[in-house]
Protein backbone atom coordinates (compact mmCIF):
# COMPACT_ATOMS: atom_id res chain seq x y z
CA UNK A 1 0.00 0.00 0.00
CA UNK A 2 2.79 2.44 0.89
CA UNK A 3 4.57 1.61 -2.37
CA UNK A 4 1.33 2.14 -4.32
CA UNK A 5 0.64 5.47 -2.63
CA UNK A 6 4.20 6.64 -3.25
CA UNK A 7 3.72 5.89 -6.94
CA UNK A 8 0.42 7.76 -7.15
CA UNK A 9 1.08 10.80 -5.01
CA UNK A 10 4.06 13.03 -4.47
CA UNK A 11 4.21 15.03 -1.27
CA UNK A 12 2.54 18.43 -1.87
CA UNK A 13 4.76 21.48 -1.77
CA UNK A 14 3.37 24.42 0.15
CA UNK A 15 1.70 26.98 -2.09
CA UNK A 16 3.18 30.49 -1.82
CA UNK A 17 1.20 32.61 0.62
CA UNK A 18 0.13 35.11 -2.04
CA UNK A 19 -1.24 32.50 -4.50
CA UNK A 20 -4.81 33.52 -5.47
CA UNK A 21 -7.57 31.04 -4.60
CA UNK A 22 -9.99 29.95 -7.32
CA UNK A 23 -13.41 31.37 -6.49
CA UNK A 24 -16.18 32.71 -8.69
CA UNK A 25 -19.04 35.13 -8.20
CA UNK A 26 -21.85 34.17 -5.80
CA UNK A 27 -25.26 35.30 -7.08
CA UNK A 28 -26.57 35.08 -3.51
CA UNK A 29 -24.98 38.53 -3.29
CA UNK A 30 -27.38 39.78 -5.96
CA UNK A 31 -26.70 40.90 -9.52
CA UNK A 32 -23.74 43.26 -9.57
CA UNK A 33 -21.85 43.59 -12.85
CA UNK A 34 -18.80 45.28 -11.31
CA UNK A 35 -18.34 42.65 -8.61
CA UNK A 36 -19.01 39.80 -11.01
CA UNK A 37 -16.30 41.03 -13.39
CA UNK A 38 -13.97 41.60 -10.47
CA UNK A 39 -14.34 37.89 -9.67
CA UNK A 40 -13.34 36.94 -13.23
CA UNK A 41 -9.69 37.08 -12.20
CA UNK A 42 -10.14 34.13 -9.83
CA UNK A 43 -12.72 32.19 -11.86
CA UNK A 44 -10.16 30.45 -14.06
CA UNK A 45 -9.75 29.70 -17.78
CA UNK A 46 -10.67 32.55 -20.16
CA UNK A 47 -12.66 34.32 -17.43
CA UNK A 48 -9.33 34.96 -15.70
CA UNK A 49 -7.96 36.37 -18.94
CA UNK A 50 -10.93 38.75 -19.10
CA UNK A 51 -9.79 40.04 -15.71
CA UNK A 52 -6.19 40.24 -16.88
CA UNK A 53 -7.18 42.27 -19.96
CA UNK A 54 -9.13 44.66 -17.74
CA UNK A 55 -6.03 45.09 -15.57
CA UNK A 56 -3.78 45.60 -18.60
CA UNK A 57 -6.02 48.32 -20.02
CA UNK A 58 -6.22 50.03 -16.63
CA UNK A 59 -2.41 50.05 -16.49
CA UNK A 60 -1.97 51.56 -19.95
CA UNK A 61 -4.51 54.29 -19.14
CA UNK A 62 -2.97 55.07 -15.75
CA UNK A 63 0.67 55.10 -16.86
CA UNK A 64 2.59 58.37 -16.64
CA UNK A 65 6.24 58.97 -17.46
CA UNK A 66 6.71 60.09 -13.87
CA UNK A 67 6.16 56.42 -12.88
CA UNK A 68 9.53 55.60 -14.45
CA UNK A 69 12.78 56.32 -12.63
CA UNK A 70 14.95 58.71 -14.60
CA UNK A 71 17.86 56.24 -14.65
CA UNK A 72 15.55 53.61 -16.17
CA UNK A 73 14.70 55.80 -19.14
CA UNK A 74 16.29 55.20 -22.54
CA UNK A 75 19.65 57.04 -22.79
CA UNK A 76 18.08 59.24 -25.48
CA UNK A 77 15.41 60.40 -23.05
CA UNK A 78 17.85 60.75 -20.14
CA UNK A 79 19.65 63.45 -22.10
CA UNK A 80 16.45 65.43 -22.67
CA UNK A 81 16.52 68.24 -20.10
CA UNK A 82 12.74 68.68 -20.36
CA UNK A 83 12.24 65.22 -18.86
CA UNK A 84 14.12 66.18 -15.70
CA UNK A 85 11.08 68.23 -14.71
CA UNK A 86 8.68 66.11 -12.62
CA UNK A 87 5.57 68.07 -13.60
CA UNK A 88 6.36 67.58 -17.28
CA UNK A 89 6.75 63.83 -16.73
CA UNK A 90 3.42 63.72 -14.88
CA UNK A 91 1.75 65.16 -17.99
CA UNK A 92 3.00 62.44 -20.35
CA UNK A 93 0.70 59.43 -20.80
CA UNK A 94 0.81 56.28 -22.91
CA UNK A 95 -0.41 56.35 -26.51
CA UNK A 96 -3.16 53.78 -27.10
CA UNK A 97 -3.57 51.94 -30.41
CA UNK A 98 -6.98 50.33 -30.98
CA UNK A 99 -7.09 47.84 -33.85
CA UNK A 100 -10.16 45.92 -34.98
CA UNK A 101 -11.34 43.83 -37.90
CA UNK A 102 -14.27 44.87 -40.09
CA UNK A 103 -16.81 42.58 -38.43
CA UNK A 104 -16.55 44.70 -35.27
CA UNK A 105 -18.14 47.58 -37.20
CA UNK A 106 -20.61 45.40 -39.10
CA UNK A 107 -22.07 44.34 -35.74
CA UNK A 108 -23.15 46.35 -32.71
CA UNK A 109 -19.58 46.66 -31.45
CA UNK A 110 -19.51 49.79 -33.63
CA UNK A 111 -21.30 51.71 -30.87
CA UNK A 112 -18.69 50.65 -28.30
CA UNK A 113 -15.82 51.72 -30.57
CA UNK A 114 -17.58 54.98 -31.43
CA UNK A 115 -17.85 55.79 -27.71
CA UNK A 116 -14.08 55.38 -27.28
CA UNK A 117 -13.30 57.58 -30.29
CA UNK A 118 -15.96 60.18 -29.45
CA UNK A 119 -14.43 60.72 -26.02
CA UNK A 120 -10.80 60.64 -27.25
CA UNK A 121 -10.00 57.57 -25.19
CA UNK A 122 -7.75 56.06 -27.87
CA UNK A 123 -5.11 57.76 -30.00
CA UNK A 124 -4.67 55.64 -33.14
CA UNK A 125 -7.09 53.37 -35.01
CA UNK A 126 -6.09 50.51 -37.30
CA UNK A 127 -8.72 48.63 -39.28
CA UNK A 128 -9.71 47.09 -42.60
CA UNK A 129 -11.67 48.30 -45.62
CA UNK A 130 -14.88 46.61 -44.49
CA UNK A 131 -14.91 48.60 -41.27
CA UNK A 132 -14.43 51.89 -43.11
CA UNK A 133 -17.24 51.29 -45.58
CA UNK A 134 -19.63 49.59 -43.11
CA UNK A 135 -19.33 52.55 -40.73
CA UNK A 136 -20.23 54.94 -43.55
CA UNK A 137 -22.95 52.70 -45.03
CA UNK A 138 -24.69 52.46 -41.65
CA UNK A 139 -25.10 56.24 -41.77
CA UNK A 140 -27.04 55.80 -45.03
CA UNK A 141 -28.95 52.55 -44.49
CA UNK A 142 -29.21 50.00 -41.66
CA UNK A 143 -27.78 46.51 -41.27
CA UNK A 144 -30.36 43.91 -40.25
CA UNK A 145 -30.38 40.88 -37.98
CA UNK A 146 -30.55 37.50 -39.70
CA UNK A 147 -29.40 33.96 -38.96
CA UNK A 148 -26.18 32.02 -39.46
CA UNK A 149 -28.14 29.26 -41.22
CA UNK A 150 -29.87 31.29 -43.92
CA UNK A 151 -29.12 29.76 -47.32
CA UNK A 152 -26.63 31.68 -49.44
CA UNK A 153 -28.32 30.78 -52.71
CA UNK A 154 -31.70 32.07 -51.49
CA UNK A 155 -30.17 35.31 -50.24
CA UNK A 156 -28.25 35.81 -53.47
CA UNK A 157 -31.48 35.67 -55.49
CA UNK A 158 -32.97 38.33 -53.20
CA UNK A 159 -29.94 40.65 -53.42
CA UNK A 160 -29.13 40.27 -49.74
CA UNK A 161 -25.61 39.68 -48.39
CA UNK A 162 -24.93 37.79 -45.15
CA UNK A 163 -22.23 38.66 -42.59
CA UNK A 164 -22.56 35.86 -40.05
CA UNK A 165 -26.07 36.40 -38.67
CA UNK A 166 -26.33 39.94 -40.07
CA UNK A 167 -27.95 40.93 -43.37
CA UNK A 168 -26.91 43.75 -45.70
CA UNK A 169 -29.12 44.42 -48.78
CA UNK A 170 -27.39 45.29 -52.06
CA UNK A 171 -29.27 48.59 -51.93
CA UNK A 172 -26.99 49.67 -49.08
CA UNK A 173 -23.97 49.42 -51.35
CA UNK A 174 -25.76 51.19 -54.20
CA UNK A 175 -26.47 54.18 -51.96
CA UNK A 176 -22.90 54.10 -50.72
CA UNK A 177 -21.65 54.19 -54.31
CA UNK A 178 -23.88 57.19 -55.06
CA UNK A 179 -22.45 58.96 -52.01
CA UNK A 180 -18.79 58.04 -52.56
CA UNK A 181 -18.21 58.36 -56.31
CA UNK A 182 -18.52 62.19 -56.48
CA UNK A 183 -15.94 62.43 -53.67
CA UNK A 184 -13.62 60.06 -55.49
CA UNK A 185 -13.81 62.41 -58.46
CA UNK A 186 -12.98 65.33 -56.18
CA UNK A 187 -9.90 63.52 -54.86
CA UNK A 188 -8.86 62.88 -58.46
CA UNK A 189 -9.45 66.55 -59.36
CA UNK A 190 -7.17 67.68 -56.55
CA UNK A 191 -4.51 65.19 -57.60
CA UNK A 192 -4.51 66.56 -61.14
CA UNK A 193 -4.81 70.27 -60.29
CA UNK A 194 -2.60 70.50 -57.19
CA UNK A 195 -0.40 67.39 -57.57
CA UNK A 196 -1.85 66.15 -54.28
CA UNK A 197 -1.47 62.40 -53.81
CA UNK A 198 -3.73 61.08 -51.06
CA UNK A 199 -2.91 58.37 -48.55
CA UNK A 200 -5.62 55.99 -47.27
CA UNK A 201 -5.72 57.76 -43.88
CA UNK A 202 -6.31 61.12 -45.61
CA UNK A 203 -9.13 59.66 -47.70
CA UNK A 204 -10.69 58.14 -44.57
CA UNK A 205 -10.45 61.40 -42.63
CA UNK A 206 -12.15 63.29 -45.44
CA UNK A 207 -14.95 60.72 -45.72
CA UNK A 208 -15.46 60.80 -41.96
CA UNK A 209 -15.80 64.57 -41.97
CA UNK A 210 -18.15 64.52 -44.97
CA UNK A 211 -20.52 61.90 -43.57
CA UNK A 212 -21.32 64.40 -40.80
CA UNK A 213 -23.12 61.84 -38.64
CA UNK A 214 -22.56 61.53 -34.90
CA UNK A 215 -23.26 57.77 -35.00
CA UNK A 216 -20.15 57.28 -37.13
CA UNK A 217 -16.78 56.16 -35.77
CA UNK A 218 -15.04 57.90 -38.66
CA UNK A 219 -16.92 61.15 -38.03
CA UNK A 220 -15.55 61.33 -34.49
CA UNK A 221 -12.09 60.22 -35.59
CA UNK A 222 -11.98 63.11 -38.07
CA UNK A 223 -13.43 65.58 -35.55
CA UNK A 224 -10.95 64.54 -32.83
CA UNK A 225 -8.00 64.25 -35.20
CA UNK A 226 -7.49 60.54 -34.45
CA UNK A 227 -5.75 58.90 -37.43
CA UNK A 228 -7.35 55.83 -38.97
CA UNK A 229 -4.92 53.53 -40.76
CA UNK A 230 -6.21 51.00 -43.27
CA UNK A 231 -3.39 49.49 -45.34
CA UNK A 232 -5.87 47.30 -47.26
CA UNK A 233 -8.36 50.05 -48.13
CA UNK A 234 -8.93 48.62 -51.61
CA UNK A 235 -9.99 45.22 -50.22
CA UNK A 236 -13.74 45.83 -50.33
CA UNK A 237 -16.46 48.01 -51.79
CA UNK A 238 -14.19 51.08 -51.87
CA UNK A 239 -11.70 49.09 -53.92
CA UNK A 240 -14.49 48.03 -56.28
CA UNK A 241 -15.37 51.68 -56.85
CA UNK A 242 -11.74 52.65 -57.41
CA UNK A 243 -11.60 49.82 -59.96
CA UNK A 244 -14.70 51.10 -61.82
CA UNK A 245 -13.41 54.67 -61.59
CA UNK A 246 -10.10 53.60 -63.18
CA UNK A 247 -11.91 52.72 -66.42
CA UNK A 248 -13.94 55.91 -66.54
CA UNK A 249 -11.02 58.10 -65.53
CA UNK A 250 -7.60 56.39 -65.29
CA UNK A 251 -4.70 57.74 -63.24
CA UNK A 252 -5.96 58.04 -59.67
CA UNK A 253 -3.20 57.17 -57.17
CA UNK A 254 -3.56 56.01 -53.57
CA UNK A 255 -0.25 56.29 -51.72
CA UNK A 256 0.19 53.71 -48.94
CA UNK A 257 3.85 54.70 -48.46
CA UNK A 258 2.78 57.90 -46.69
CA UNK A 259 0.79 55.91 -44.17
CA UNK A 260 3.50 53.41 -43.26
CA UNK A 261 5.65 56.36 -42.26
CA UNK A 262 2.77 57.97 -40.34
CA UNK A 263 1.80 54.89 -38.33
CA UNK A 264 5.41 54.00 -37.55
CA UNK A 265 6.01 57.57 -36.41
CA UNK A 266 2.93 57.34 -34.19
CA UNK A 267 4.61 54.41 -32.40
CA UNK A 268 8.11 55.89 -32.30
CA UNK A 269 6.90 59.29 -31.10
CA UNK A 270 5.59 58.04 -27.76
CA UNK A 271 7.24 57.38 -24.40
CA UNK A 272 4.96 54.37 -23.87
CA UNK A 273 2.38 52.62 -26.01
CA UNK A 274 -0.54 50.30 -25.42
CA UNK A 275 -2.15 48.00 -27.97
CA UNK A 276 -5.74 46.73 -27.84
CA UNK A 277 -6.32 44.42 -30.78
CA UNK A 278 -9.69 42.86 -31.58
CA UNK A 279 -9.19 40.09 -34.11
CA UNK A 280 -6.19 39.15 -36.21
CA UNK A 281 -4.87 39.43 -39.75
CA UNK A 282 -3.66 42.72 -41.14
CA UNK A 283 -4.89 44.88 -38.22
CA UNK A 284 -2.98 42.85 -35.67
CA UNK A 285 0.24 42.65 -37.63
CA UNK A 286 0.16 46.27 -38.81
CA UNK A 287 -0.24 47.54 -35.24
CA UNK A 288 2.39 45.21 -33.80
CA UNK A 289 4.82 45.95 -36.62
CA UNK A 290 4.54 49.69 -36.01
CA UNK A 291 5.39 49.09 -32.36
CA UNK A 292 8.38 47.02 -33.40
CA UNK A 293 9.91 50.32 -34.54
CA UNK A 294 10.09 51.38 -30.88
CA UNK A 295 11.32 47.99 -29.65
CA UNK A 296 7.84 46.89 -28.62
CA UNK A 297 4.65 48.07 -26.94
CA UNK A 298 4.65 48.50 -23.17
CA UNK A 299 1.09 47.21 -22.74
CA UNK A 300 -0.79 44.73 -24.94
CA UNK A 301 -4.22 43.10 -24.95
CA UNK A 302 -5.11 40.68 -27.74
CA UNK A 303 -8.69 39.40 -28.12
CA UNK A 304 -9.33 36.79 -30.79
CA UNK A 305 -10.34 33.19 -31.39
CA UNK A 306 -7.33 32.11 -33.47
CA UNK A 307 -4.87 29.40 -32.43
CA UNK A 308 -1.12 29.23 -32.98
CA UNK A 309 -0.78 25.63 -34.21
CA UNK A 310 -0.91 26.73 -37.88
CA UNK A 311 1.76 29.40 -37.49
CA UNK A 312 -0.59 32.28 -38.34
CA UNK A 313 0.10 35.74 -36.99
CA UNK A 314 -3.58 35.95 -35.99
CA UNK A 315 -3.18 33.05 -33.59
CA UNK A 316 0.36 33.81 -32.47
CA UNK A 317 0.83 34.05 -28.72
CA UNK A 318 2.02 37.33 -27.16
CA UNK A 319 5.32 35.62 -26.41
CA UNK A 320 5.89 35.15 -30.14
CA UNK A 321 5.44 38.92 -30.54
CA UNK A 322 8.11 39.39 -27.85
CA UNK A 323 10.56 37.38 -29.99
CA UNK A 324 10.07 39.88 -32.84
CA UNK A 325 10.42 42.95 -30.64
CA UNK A 326 6.76 43.91 -31.12
CA UNK A 327 6.07 43.63 -27.39
CA UNK A 328 8.53 44.78 -24.72
CA UNK A 329 10.61 42.15 -22.92
CA UNK A 330 9.52 43.30 -19.47
CA UNK A 331 5.84 43.75 -20.30
CA UNK A 332 3.00 41.39 -19.35
CA UNK A 333 0.85 41.07 -22.48
CA UNK A 334 -2.46 39.19 -22.34
CA UNK A 335 -4.26 37.12 -24.95
CA UNK A 336 -7.96 36.47 -24.39
CA UNK A 337 -9.39 33.71 -26.57
CA UNK A 338 -13.02 34.78 -26.94
CA UNK A 339 -15.59 36.40 -29.21
CA UNK A 340 -14.85 40.11 -28.89
CA UNK A 341 -18.54 41.00 -29.29
CA UNK A 342 -19.22 39.20 -26.01
CA UNK A 343 -16.25 40.26 -23.90
CA UNK A 344 -15.17 43.70 -25.13
CA UNK A 345 -18.31 45.55 -23.96
CA UNK A 346 -17.80 43.98 -20.53
CA UNK A 347 -14.14 45.02 -20.54
CA UNK A 348 -15.04 48.59 -21.57
CA UNK A 349 -17.60 48.73 -18.73
CA UNK A 350 -14.75 48.22 -16.25
CA UNK A 351 -12.19 50.49 -17.92
CA UNK A 352 -12.99 53.26 -20.41
CA UNK A 353 -16.62 53.68 -19.34
CA UNK A 354 -15.72 53.99 -15.65
CA UNK A 355 -15.62 57.47 -14.10
CA UNK A 356 -15.51 59.21 -17.49
CA UNK A 357 -15.71 62.75 -16.05
CA UNK A 358 -12.90 62.09 -13.57
CA UNK A 359 -10.76 60.48 -16.27
CA UNK A 360 -11.20 63.46 -18.59
CA UNK A 361 -10.09 65.75 -15.79
CA UNK A 362 -7.04 63.57 -15.10
CA UNK A 363 -5.79 63.74 -18.71
CA UNK A 364 -6.23 67.50 -19.16
CA UNK A 365 -2.94 68.90 -20.39
CA UNK A 366 -1.51 65.43 -20.98
CA UNK A 367 0.29 64.42 -24.15
CA UNK A 368 2.05 61.34 -25.46
CA UNK A 369 5.08 63.07 -26.96
CA UNK A 370 6.93 66.36 -26.45
CA UNK A 371 8.18 66.52 -30.02
CA UNK A 372 10.31 69.52 -30.96
CA UNK A 373 8.78 71.88 -28.36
Amino acid sequence: RKILLSCLYYHSAEMPADTPICKGYDFNDGVNLDKMLEKMLTTGFQATNVGLVIDEIRKMRKWRLSDVKHEDLSPIYQNDERLQDLETCKSIRAKIFLAFTSNQISCGQREIIRFLVEHKMVDVLVTTAGAVEEDLIKCLRPTYMGDFKLKGADLRKKGINRIGNLLVPNKNYCEFEDWLMPQLNQFHDEQEKNKKVFSPSEIIKSLGANIDNKESVLFWAAKNNIPVFCPALTDGSIGDMIYFHSYKRPGFVLDIAQDIRKINDEAVQAYATGMIILGGGVVKHHTCNANLMRNGADFSAFINTAHEFDGSDAGASPDEAVSWGKVKLDSRPVKLCADATVVFPLIVSQTFAKDVTEWKESVKGCRCWLGDE
